[in-house]
């Protein structure tokens, strides 16, 4: 008998297929620091092109996408950000927002589902009168799909929802999207409309459309050209990084539409555990990729 085993670990534990190795191969490549990089500056116009904003940037990691993104939007010491209590920014980032940035987070609580109550995060904006004792209120944060909800996708009506409650009070709307693709996909809307609030998002590579490495950032021309300072000063800017974009967009071309099968097969383990007694599985709250315990 021969024994099979399905790796659960995480949607980050891919390999690289033939056609992404070929690409790396043959990736026409420069020094991206300096802004040659010609395969890098194809898949940042394709991205940003993909989510409907002016520019994009690639990154080395998700965290690094999320921390460029916080301090460009909170560019003065003591600026403060909202964002969900159980999101993986402020539970899974080493805090670099703070640590680094000098960025308080002001946390309120998820749902289950991984919103914040839109009446939450608007009485979590500090009135402005405060400014002698309060941090400054600068940007809230959302997370699409939310992991640690179980990769529950957030509505394109909620988020606008909270990007009309950010203009009113004139602040940013960072999305970490790292799962954007997947939630894009099993929501059936078009990934450009379900962040369209939003003034920047992160989005992952190497999750769930398998690229080996990156994630890339987009928003206004402005947004972006802070960011690639930014990115610098992180030790983030890199050199011949065509080798990795290449891959990326590969993936792009051929993994995204893939995600509906994922989805479905996390559907059928979630219903074949519910049939095991003993065993207490929320099927109904399986709406991507993620297998939690």
């Amino acid at each position: 008998m021969v024994t099979r085993i399905v790796d659960l670990r995480s949607d980050t534990v891919t390999k690289p297929t033939e056609a992404m190795r070929a690409a790396m191969a043959s990736a026409e490549v420069d020094d991206d620091v300096l802004g040659y990089d010609p395969t890098a500056f194809r898949l940042e116009t394709e991205m940003a092109k993909t989510m409907g904003k002016e520019a994009a940037l690639f990154v080395p990691s998700g965290t690094m996408g999320n921390l460029v993104s916080v301090l460009v939007h909170c560019d003065v010491r003591g600026s403060e950000v909202i964002l969900g209590d159980n999101c993986h920014i402020n539970i899974f980032e080493n805090g670099g927002i703070a640590t680094i940035g000098g960025v308080h987070p002001r946390q309120v609580k998820n749902n289950d589902d991984g919103t914040i109550d839109i009446d939450l995060i608007e009485a979590a904006i500090r009135d402005p009168m405060g400014e002698l004792f309060y941090p400054t209120t600068k940007l809230i944060c959302l997370e699409n799909t939310h992991a640690n909800s179980g990769g529950r996708c957030l509505s394109v009506e909620y988020t606008d929802r909270v990007g009309e409650l950010a203009k009113k009070h004139g602040l940013k709307l960072h999305i970490d999207g790292a799962r954007i693709f997947n939630a894009s996909v099993a929501l059936g809307v078009p990934v450009d409309r379900l962040v369209q609030a939003a003034d920047s998002v992160s989005v992952c590579l190497s999750k769930g459309i398998g690229a080996p490495v990156g994630s890339v950032i987009v928003g206004s021309k402005n947004f972006i050209a802070k960011a690639r300072r930014l990115r610098k000063t992180l030790g983030g800017g890199m050199r011949q990084i065509g080798l990795l974009c290449a891959a990326a967009l590969v993936a792009l071309q051929e993994n995204v539409g893939k995600l509906e099968s994922d989805h479905k097969k996390a559907r059928l383990l979630a219903d074949g555990l519910k049939e095991v007694k003993g065993l207490r599985v929320d099927a109904g709250s399986v709406e991507t990729n993620m297998v939690s315990i």
